[in-house]
């Protein structure tokens, strides 16, 4: 499986060869540096590649284990740490994967976390209608209601959808097609949108669902 480490830069639009305006997210992916390859014959017992992404200039920020990961392998110091498993493109340790991993037409899955939008209502969260707002109603109006029986069950059953924390999670977009490869600028042009706000980090493999054995 194909996949590189990269950094959302913002949304745009371009124009396909048939005029037509075409939404692309531009995420800047390279070059990644390959800090260390595993393999099933080796102790790891498995295949894989861990990429390294967007140097780190000052040492003190990063952890001692993984500065002595990097000592160990040789490699320079990133912010960004990822494996990835059967890695479909033969490299060595100390290579960089460029942009070109990926070509024109592809379908990737992109992984990042999406914008934190702190401690939100039922409303917000999860859509509420809220409560009515005549008929003598005061104070009811973005309210959950009941949230629980009282003696049976007698408690707040699990799942239960409430106010709390809203957003700053992990999530997969999956089958984005590449519009773009720009290799001079080590960015991808990707349609559609994808989780985070602008200098977030985004992760683009090879989507699971339509490999690139089975493009059209």
């Amino acid at each position: 499986m194909t996949g590189l480490i990269g950094k959302k830069l913002g949304q745009t639009r371009v124009y396909d060869a048939d005029g037509n305006a075409v939404c692309v997210t531009v995420v800047h992916a390279g070059p990644n540096r390959v800090i260390q390859r595993k393999s099933a014959e080796g102790k790891d017992g498995y295949n894989a590649v861990q990429l390294g992404y967007d140097d780190q200039a000052k040492e003190s920020r990063v952890s001692k284990p993984l500065r002595g990961h990097f000592k160990k392998q040789g490699s320079a110091l990133t912010k960004q740490v990822m494996e990835f498993r059967d890695f479909s493109v033969e490299v060595n340790e100390g290579d960089t994967v460029p942009v070109t991993v990926f070509e024109p037409g592809d379908f990737v899955d992109a992984i990042a976390k999406t914008k934190g939008r702190g401690f939100q209502g039922v409303v917000k969260r999860w859509n509420f209608g809220g409560g009515p707002k005549t008929h003598g109603q005061k104070g009811f109006y973005r309210r959950p209601g009941a949230i629980g029986a009282c003696a049976t069950p007698g408690l707040v059953e699990k799942g239960k959808k409430m106010p709390g924390h809203m957003g700053q999670a992990r999530r997969t977009v999956q089958n984005l097609e590449i519009i773009q490869v720009r290799e001079e600028d080590n960015v991808l042009l990707i349609k559609g949108a994808i989780p985070g706000s602008k200098g977030d980090y985004v992760i683009i493999r090879e989507a699971k669902k339509r490999p690139k054995m089975a493009k059209a």
